[in-house]
């Protein structure tokens, strides 16, 4: 992972991220992308304050786990993370983000420790009448020893040995600091001596209070012991929550930061699609350079190749590509336009050094051979090639990496590569899926411009750029000649083609413009059609009503008098009606099929049975879940090909979040039928809180309970292994259970 970053010229960009994290860890962020999108994007609306810097407590964790005690200050780090998690549940949250925090419920004896230190992991007084009293004492000790230190210090008779008035602390002891020849006037401990020969002495009168001091440090140390102590062992009862917690602050310690590092720059999230089509980077500017031409470009197609000028940017735009999608697949924030749009990819490779080496015996070429040969082994790969013809004979690799190409675009690998090869590039730019690209040259200032021109080649223009960098006039006049007039011819011919094609991209440009507003006016008149429309059909079902009225006070008139009349009202009223067409809005109603494919949330899969208003589906990570008919909407992104699942049972859940997330279970005291069926709830709710490990009480008593808890635990597909609970957790009474 850190080649990749190092190849890309990221590393300073990822360093800048990693110091927004409250503890060191990898940029990678492991689950579902797609969550972790929408509670980024929730978090960016909220102006939360950073979570306090906090050491990895894994070894806290697990001297927990051997009933050790930990001490005051590892204690606080626990303490950072839940004060951090009780400062967010104070917020008026919405939407996925409440969700989560509200899953997170700390016990109160966890909470009773929080408030027992202040803001610098001091105790709070209070908490221990001992260690209040010992403060105390240390505190008035303190101010004896500096009272005797000035009384001492005012004596008449010591005045003259005194090097200063000010009271020294020499090895953690108080000292003043005299001449040669004060002990005729003072007794005293001779503790150090100063690099002007003077010495650091400790009055015997103040010895007695030294001595006090020493002893009350001892006693408050003793006190502490105690405190860590009983804290430990509330900790060790919620070993399992502090692990779960410590857990959800990393996640959560992922986001913050990347919600931090934006707001920089003011940059951008893109979340990558895996099946969009799509794809483009829109005024992209690569972190690594400053004052940069924000890049813009297509590379929707499976190769693109870059050719054009040296030094014209083609090697920084390949990175640019490859950045991006890097970026986008981590969740990293960029500079770029929200309408950039990225692919998601297993692997992202760069081919972009040369790999020669004599500490390893290999020439260029085969070391970029050896690179190649790695990537017939991938899929669901996006690769960057720079210099492909590195080290080889130009016509013999045109032919090889050809070959080679077509063999790669047919695994849908995706390939992107900056050549010199005009021969490679006429090979290849006869396929539909290839895209050319060329740097482009500022032939009046003789210089690159550092931007880019789609669907056309290249020229290198070598021997401008060698006239540039000061190669003398009559030797770049010479390499012309050799280099032969049909070749310069095709030059022309290349360069003629790339002034037709910017012309045509100008062209399409201002037709595309012209597409926009037309579309945008079809768009409008549509809108006014549609609001006619209503208007209309509202005005006949007020017509309709009138004439419904009118009928039923000709029915009346029947009833009452002029017969033949009002049977000529009737028969009128009965034809306006039935001349007015009511038009009403039909409400639509997906008829779902076994094989279509759903989409429940931001999950995504295929229908396997119906039954009643419950669909039963297999969603595209593998999970079969049970959710009703009308939470699903229809997916039209079917996927071509199915992935391969290892072949693993796979536990029936409905998808319904529970309002609270435990991880303990107490069934004490319940039949087994009863205790059964709230095991089962219970661990359906834990797997949907993302709970790893949870802690059920089940007694010890006459066993029937143990026994009906194993054989459910057994044949449970969701579970891993369970085991019998720590002594200070329950003993055999207890059960921890791993998913």
């Amino acid at each position: 992972m850190q080649d990749i970053i190092k190849k890309l010229d990221l590393e300073e960009y990822i360093q800048n991220l990693s110091a927004n994290f409250a503890r060191v860890k990898s940029v990678i962020i492991q689950g579902d992308i797609n969550i972790h999108f929408k509670l980024i994007n929730e978090i960016s609306n909220y102006e939360f304050k950073s979570p306090k810097s906090v050491d990895y407590l894994d070894n806290e964790i697990m001297k927990l786990k051997k009933d050790g005690s930990l001490k005051l200050d590892e204690i606080y780090e626990f303490i950072k993370i839940i004060d951090y998690f009780i400062y967010l549940q104070r917020f008026n949250l919405e939407g996925k983000l409440k969700e989560w925090i509200d899953k997170i419920i700390i016990p109160s004896a966890i909470v009773d420790i929080s408030n027992s230190f202040d803001e610098k992991g001091r105790l709070k007084q209070g908490i221990d009448d001992d260690y209040d009293r010992v403060e105390q004492n240390i505190y008035n000790n303190k101010i004896a020893i500096k009272d005797a230190m000035k009384k001492v210090m005012s004596t008449k008779k010591i005045q003259t040995y005194l090097v200063d008035h000010q009271v020294h602390f020499v090895n953690g002891r108080q000292a003043i600091l005299v001449r040669a020849g004060f002990n005729h006037f003072l007794k005293a401990k001779v503790i150090d001596r100063s690099n002007s020969g003077f010495f650091y002495v400790v009055p015997h009168s103040i010895e007695n209070l030294r001595q006090a001091s020493d002893d009350l440090t001892n006693l408050k140390e003793e006190i502490l012991y105690k405190i860590s102590k009983r804290f430990s062992n509330i900790f060790a009862k919620n070993l399992m929550f502090l692990g779960f917690i410590n857990k959800e602050f990393d996640r959560l310690d992922h986001y913050l930061a990347r919600v931090n590092f934006a707001k920089i720059d003011d940059k951008n999230f893109i979340l990558p699609k895996s099946n969009s089509k799509v794809q483009k980077l829109v005024e992209f500017t690569h972190p690594a350079l400053h004052n940069a031409k924000p890049v813009s470009i297509d590379f929707s197609k499976s190769v693109i190749m870059i050719t054009g000028v040296n030094a014209g940017g083609k090697t920084m735009l390949l990175k640019s590509i490859l950045s991006a999608t890097y970026l986008s697949k981590y969740l990293i924030p960029y500079k770029a336009n929200k309408d950039t749009k990225i692919g998601h990819f297993k692997d992202i490779v760069a081919v972009l050094d040369d790999p020669q080496s004599v500490k390893n015996d290999i020439s260029t070429f085969a070391g970029r051979m050896q690179e190649f040969s790695k990537l017939f082994h991938c899929t669901n790969a996006i690769v960057g090639v720079d210099e492909i013809e590195l080290g080889t004979d130009s016509d013999e690799a045109a032919s090889l990496f050809k070959v080679i190409i077509e063999k790669l675009m047919n695994k849908g690998i995706k390939i992107i590569i900056t050549t010199h090869h005009k021969r490679l590039a006429s090979l290849m730019a006869s396929y539909a899926d290839v895209e050319l690209i060329a740097a482009l040259y500022d032939e009046e200032n003789r210089k690159p411009t550092y931007e880019f021109l789609q669907g056309t080649i290249g020229q290198s223009y070598a021997f401008e750029t060698a006239s540039r960098y000061g190669i003398p006039y009559d030797v770049v006049k010479k390499a012309k000649s050799v280099y032969g007039e049909d070749k310069e011819n095709l030059n022309d011919l290349i360069h003629r083609s790339s002034i037709l094609e910017l012309e045509y991209q100008k062209k399409l440009k201002i037709l595309d413009e012209k597409i926009k507003k037309h579309d945008n006016l079809i768009n409008t008149l549509q809108a006014t059609k549609d609001d006619v429309d209503n208007k209309l059909n509202t005005y006949k079902e007020e017509l309709s009503k009138e004439y419904k009225d009118a009928i039923e006070m000709a029915k009346q008139a029947i009833k009452s008098k002029d017969t033949s009349t009002s049977h000529k009202l009737l028969n009128e009223a009965h034809k306006k009606k039935q001349s007015i067409k009511e038009q009403k809005v039909n409400s639509t109603i997906e008829n779902l099929k076994v094989g279509d494919r759903v989409k429940y949330n931001e999950t995504k899969g295929e229908v396997l049975s119906i039954k009643g208003n419950k669909v039963f589906f297999q969603s595209d990570d593998g999970m079969k879940i049970h959710v009703p008919i009308s939470s699903l909407k229809r997916s039209g992104n079917p996927i071509k090909v199915k992935p391969k699942f290892k072949k693993t049972s796979l536990a029936k859940v409905n998808i319904q979040k529970p309002k609270e997330g435990h991880v303990k279970l107490d069934l004490h005291g319940q039949r087994v039928d009863e205790a059964i069926a709230n095991l089962d709830k219970f661990i359906s709710d834990s797997l949907l809180n993302g709970f790893e490990e949870v802690l059920v009480y089940h007694g010890i008593g006459t066993g029937k309970l143990s026994f009906a808890v194993k054989q459910f635990l057994d044949t449970h597909p969701s579970v891993k292994s369970y085991h019998d609970a720590p002594q200070n957790q329950g003993g055999f009474g207890a059960k921890i259970i791993k998913f």
